[in-house]
């Protein structure tokens, strides 16, 4: 073999060696970063944390029902108020008409309470 026919096959060697051990190396990168994933993932502090993140939404959640049912209830006691409200003026009202019905009709009470009449 002459000079130049060594010099090429080494160099395609080269090329095809180089070729191929990159590719080993770029999957065993692959493999490692795969792996470190999957040990991130499983981890401790993984869980912890997505065990807060369940219960920051069902804090969330009820915090939310929470809102909905203090404004219904607010609702109500508007409501309420104003029954009371409206009752009460009736009541004056009534006190009123009642006074003036005993100044129409003055009858004489007894103390105490009224006796049965036989039969």
């Amino acid at each position: 073999m002459d000079a130049l026919t060594t010099q090429i096959l080494v160099t395609i060697a080269a090329v095809v060696g180089t070729a191929g051990v990159w590719k080993f190396l770029e999957t065993r990168l692959r493999l490692r970063a795969k792996r470190m994933k999957e040990r991130r993932e499983n981890s401790d502090t993984v869980q912890f944390r997505d065990d807060l993140k369940e219960r920051v939404k069902k804090l969330e959640d009820l915090l939310t029902s929470a809102a909905k049912e203090k404004d219904d209830l607010r609702q109500k006691v508007l409501f309420l108020t104003e029954e009371v409200s409206t009752l009460r003026e009736r009541v004056v009202h009534l006190e009123k008409d009642n006074e003036r019905l005993r100044v129409i009709n003055p009858i004489k009470r007894k103390r105490g309470r009224p006796r049965k009449r036989p039969k």
